[in-house]
């Protein structure tokens, strides 16, 4: 917890004290009988929003107290409005105890789905290498799902024999279908990545997997990367997913286009050109941003699209994985609250030694 939620959690304990305090005050100061005294169950009542089971019933029980001192001061113990009010206070007890329960019954299970979910985004979106070959690697991954850890969004490195492949992807949709996709995906690269010599062939894999197990339902746009071993180059096969951003070390930028734009992977049954692989220059010092349309299509309140090219300069930290937090933070700021899409973004630079 922050410092600046420090008072408002004590206030919320106070709560309960302060209303009950206030009912007392306003007893005393107006005529007998003249029928505040129920109002002692606002004290159990919101301390049921906050406090546990014993502490929820001990306010109730030094409600009920209240209410006798209260009778037995003014000499009115024994008539009916005190036997009403602590019947309110005991009823409004026993009401919040019961929400206390479900809420707490609610909070263990909220607990269990999120330990779920931090074990299917290891087994989904593992941890990649800090350092894979040549290459230096962070990555950031921001879902659009408020407490959500995973989303359609997917990205893996693998150190293979030729190299260091790479891939990036945005399903189509969203939900468990997504993940389900992109754990499809994910699984088929990880296998085809060590076994297929030519990025071609690894790219004809993926479509392959797809065809078979989703028969044309559903989509992914994919980027996939490869820096051969010894080689001063990096090689693309672009399915239909945004350029990647290439931050060179003399300070000069480009957005790396394929030759021909093909269709994203999962739709290859409807025709359509196949991929060409395409490469460019790739040295120690330069950089490569990979991303998804999370990140190039985030508006702030004007609709104005995230100037990604103008925020280069964040990637000069010397550590990497800071460089992309920064960049992350900015995203986030840009669109001025939750973002409308998963933003997965992989940061691979070439290493100096």
């Amino acid at each position: 917890m922050t410092k600046a939620k420090f008072p408002a959690a004590r206030a919320l304990v106070a709560l309960p004290y302060a209303v009950m305090g206030v009912v007392v005050l306003a007893e005393l100061v107006t005529p007998t009988g003249f029928g505040l005294l129920s109002l002692m169950a606002l004290g159990p009542a919101f301390a049921g929003l906050t406090g546990g089971k014993r502490r929820t019933a001990r306010i109730g029980a030094f409600a009920v107290l209240l209410c006798v001192l209260l009778a037995a001061s003014d000499g009115t113990l024994g008539k009916r409005r005190v036997y009403i009010a602590s019947i309110s206070v005991a009823g409004v007890t026993a009401a919040a105890l019961g929400a206390v329960v479900m809420r707490e019954r609610r909070d263990a299970e909220l607990a269990s789905v999120r330990s779920i979910a931090e074990v299917a985004q290891r087994v989904l979106l593992r941890p990649v290498p800090r350092v894979a070959g040549a290459l230096r690697v962070a990555v950031s991954y921001t879902s659009a799902v408020a407490q959500a850890r995973i989303g359609g969004d997917l990205y893996e490195v693998v150190v293979a024999p030729r190299g260091t492949r790479v891939i990036i992807g945005d399903v189509q949709g969203k939900g468990l279908e997504a993940v389900e996709t992109a754990a499809l995906v994910l699984g088929a690269f990880r296998e085809a990545a060590h076994d297929e010599a030519e990025l071609a062939g690894l790219g004809k894999r993926l479509e392959r997997a797809l065809e078979r197990e989703l028969l044309g339902e559903r989509f992914v746009s994919a980027l996939l990367v490869e820096v051969a071993a010894g080689e001063r180059e990096a090689t693309f096969l672009n399915f239909g997913h945004p350029a990647p951003l290439l931050a060179r070390a003399d300070g000069t930028t480009e957005f790396p286009e394929p030759p021909q734009f093909a269709l994203p992977l999962g739709l290859g049954v409807h025709g359509g050109d196949e991929p060409v692989p395409y490469a460019v220059p790739f040295a120690p010092g330069d950089q490569l941003l990979l991303y998804t349309d999370g990140v190039s299509e985030a508006r702030d309140g004007d609709g104005t699209f995230y100037p990604l090219q103008d925020r280069v300069s964040f990637l000069k930290d010397t550590d990497p994985q800071a460089a992309l937090e920064r960049l992350r933070t900015d995203l986030v700021e840009h669109a001025a609250g939750p973002l409308h899409d998963d933003a997965a973004m992989l940061l691979l630079r070439h290493r100096e030694d």
